[in-house]
Order: structure tokens, then sequence, then C-alpha cells
């Protein structure tokens, strides 16, 4: 048999193969997904879904994910419908019509809320008739109805860095996980996927809810279109990757602190990039390594310019907010940088109140256990003087900023030597510490700080402890 009769009936099996299957059932994918047409809402207002589904029908179960997960709203064969996706979905959304709303009611607690939408049916008309189900998620905030009114501390949530990660439709603001290595400059929330809240905020809760602490919660974003939320809390929390944040954000937090509010960044690669929100915040740019690219850059106004906060052009480096930044800091047991070395904190000043209880030394260790320093770190400028560490305030740490524990990190080559003023080879340091200018700002310069609180570290608990006690009241 010659090779074009072999592919002739290559391709004939083939099609028999696509008829036999469409006529057993198995038909298209089986699938429903969705997303919250607001990130944010409040008792009183309408939770708008927007879902698209294979299946006529689909339920709904909402819940608020805390030390205990509770259920507040269920419904049932809810008519569904299979929606186009945009080429550009991931950068101007879905624009997939409501499907259902959901009144938020008077009893729904501030917190972190997930809508899990189910479909299932019997299989094939004819043959593979096992049960087939499916499953996914769409998440959202309630902000308090009375805000302060019951706790004096407000956690907002990373959802700009939960954003920039989410890759669904094709893009992120990363090369990495994007369609054919492009990376994105602008993302929308309006698409399904793009939570990150289970890998850092949700174990922080968990402990929070289990030793008696009540949080508020707002998003990224609500510091920007809603600061006046801010009046009404002593401390406000990072907690996690807090990575990507807007001008306005910025302002409305500095603002905060400089009128004596308290912030805590359990946190790290905090404030990193500079976006700026678009469609009323349902969208963000950020050009981040093709800052030249941004259309800001042509008008030689780089005040918004859409890169890291700590580029010369922008002149805002996060040090200045944060007391760190990631330019001196980088990452540990991850991308390559002391893999399998202890990823703990080595403590300086022990006496001083963030320590207060723990028994520790200068020169003891903590949270390696848990890897607690990592994977992405900031630190500050240092100089080391009778084997202390001391910003040299060059790169715009505060004045009073005090480095309190420090670890070793290192960039990534291909992920620093974008910017023409790194140098090469640096070895930074993770910086632990605190200032105080109008209020006190506390930073733990480490995204996984809530592993050491998931893990059960005494340490770790007991400097939680002592950060929300003293900057809460």
């Amino acid at each position: 048999m010659n090779f074009q009769r072999i592919l002739f009936f290559c391709l004939l099996i083939g099609w028999f193969g696509t008829r036999a299957a469409a006529a057993a059932g198995d038909g298209p994918p089986f699938f429903v997904e969705g997303y919250a047409g607001q990130l944010s809402v409040a008792p009183g207002d309408e939770v708008p879904f927007h879902v698209s589904t294979s299946a006529p029908g689909f339920s709904v179960e909402i819940l608020r994910l805390g030390a205990t997960n509770e259920t507040v709203w269920r419904g049932v064969d809810l008519p569904g419908r299979a929606h186009a996706v945009p080429e550009n979905a991931s950068s101007h959304g879905c624009g997939w019509p409501v499907s259902f709303r959901v009144p938020v009611g008077a009893t729904w607690r501030s917190g972190y809320y997930v809508a899990r939408f189910r479909i299932s049916d019997n299989g094939g008309a004819w043959t593979h008739r096992g049960r087939r189900t499916a499953e996914s998620e769409a998440w959202f905030v309630v902000r308090s109805a009375n805000p302060g009114s019951q706790t004096r501390i407000l956690l907002q949530l990373s959802a700009n860095t939960y954003n920039a990660y989410n890759n669904w439709g094709g893009f992120s603001v990363y090369a990495y996980n994007s369609r054919d290595q492009n990376q994105g400059h602008r993302v929308s929330v309006e698409r399904p996927g793009g939570s990150l809240f289970a890998n850092w905020e949700q174990p922080f809760v968990v402990w929070a809810e289990q030793n008696g602490y009540v949080l508020d919660y707002a998003v990224n974003n609500d510091l920007e279109f809603r600061p006046e939320l801010l009046a009404a809390y002593r401390l406000v929390l990072s907690v996690g990757h807090d990575e990507y944040w807007s001008g306005p954000m910025r302002d409305a937090l500095e603002r905060f602190i400089g009128a004596g509010g308290n912030v805590a960044f359990f946190s790290g690669n905090s404030v990193c990039w500079q976006i700026r929100n678009e469609d009323g915040g349902r969208a963000f740019t950020c050009w981040k390594q093709n800052y030249f690219s941004d259309p800001v850059f042509k008008t030689r106004d780089y005040s918004t310019l859409s890169t890291a906060w700590s580029h010369h052009l922008v002149r805002r480096p996060e040090t200045q907010l944060t007391g760190v930044g990631f330019l001196w800091g980088g990452y540990r047991g991850s991308h390559g940088q002391f893999m399998g070395e202890p990823a703990e904190y080595t403590v300086h000043r022990p006496d001083h109140w963030v320590f207060a209880e723990t028994g520790l030394k200068r020169g003891d260790v903590f949270g390696g256990a848990d890897t607690v320093v990592g994977y992405e770190t900031d630190g500050c400028e240092l100089e080391w003087r009778e084997g202390l560490p001391f910003p040299t305030h060059r790169d715009g740490a505060p004045d009073s900023f005090t480095v309190l524990g420090t670890c070793p990190v290192r960039w990534q080559e291909d992920d620093c030597e974008w910017y023409e003023r790194w140098e090469k080879g640096r070895v930074g340091a993770a910086c632990l510490g605190v200032y105080t200018r109008g209020g006190t700002v506390f930073t733990a310069a480490t995204t996984d700080w809530s592993h050491g609180l998931r893990g059960g570290d005494k340490v770790v608990q007991r400097i939680t402890r002592n950060v929300l006690d003293r900057l809460s009241r």
C-alpha cells in the first residue's frame, strides 16, 4: 500500500471516529466558568454573575472563606448558555451578559467570598455513560456595611496581583504563562480565573479568625475608588504578594499614614510595579520592562509611567512607602537563588517591641521550618557597623526605618538585567523592619510570612500578634 492510500485510510478512520463520537452524544467540551461583575460590594448591593457553560443549567453555591467556610446562598437549575470568547478577552474582558444576580444580605459578614458553579450529566446518549461533573469558581469581596464598627483593622486584598497573573484568554502581564510567550500589557478583571487568595491571604485569615481577630475586607482598588474607607481604621494590612499598585492607591495610603494611620506589610515584592487603572478599575495597564512602549513615555511626564516604582524615571521608589523594595531584595528558594538553603530571618535588634515575648536573642534565627523568607522578598540598601545593619537611605528608605532582621536574597539574572541601573551580581537582603512617620509602618518584607502562621511557627505568630495588637489600638 503506498503512502497516499495510507493517508487516505487514516483520514477516513478519523472521520468515522468523529461521526461516531457525535452520534454517541459526546458533543462539545463539558464546561462551566464565570466571573463576578463587581469584585467589591457591600450589604444591600447586588453581585452580577456572568457565566458561560455547555450545559442547559447549572447550580451555584456562594461561600465566605475563613477559619470555617460559611454557605450564604444557593441556586439550582439556573439556565445555562455558552458564550463566545472574544480574541481580546484577556485585555478587554469577555463581555458576557449577566446570568443571574445575588443580593448581598445584611447578615453577610465582611470577607472573601467564592461562587462555585457546578454542572453534571450522565454522559453520552448511547455510550460513554459515566457521570460527568465540572466545577469552577468566581470570587468577590464583601466590605463592611459600617466600616470600622466591628474592627479597626482593614485587610485590602492583592486583587491587582491576582489579575496580573491571570492568563485566562491567553495573556497575563507575564511572558512565561502567556500564549506564545508574548507578554500582555493590559489585563481585565471581567473574565474567569484570577485569584491567588489560597496561596497567602487565606492562611493569614484562618489564623487571625482562629485567634480572635476580626478583619474588615476590601480590594486594592478600593484604596483608589473608595479612599474614604481608610478613615474608619487604625491599621491597614497587605498580605502575601501585593505587587501592583496605582498612583492613587499609593496617594491614599500615604495620606492615611501621614495622618497617623498604621500599615503592616505582611507581604513581599510589595508595591513593585506602577499600574494605571482603566474603565473604572475593570482593567489596568502595566508595560513593566517595556516601559518605552508606554504612550506616557513619549510625553516625558514619567510620574505615571507603568513600570517599576523604583525606576529612576518615575522617581518614587516603593521604599518611601514600605521601607523596602524589590531592587534591594530578590528571591530565596526560587528562581534558582539560594535553593535548599534555610529561608529564615536572623535577628539583629531583639529588644525591639516587634520581638516582645519571643525570647529571641541577637543572632538567633526563625522561620526556616516554614521557609518564611521567600519566595520573593524586599530589602533596602544597607551598611553594616559593628555587625548591625543600618539603612543608607540613599534608596528612599525613611529616616526612621529600623532593620530588625535580614536574610540574603538575590534577583535572577533574566528578571533584573533589563534595568540599566542594575548592579550585576548584587546580593541583597530581605529586611524585616519598621518606621514611624505620622503613623507606623511594619514590613515583614516577604511573600511567605503567612506560611509560618499556617505552620504554627511560635515566633512568627508572636510577632504577628505584637504588630496587630499594637498598631490596631
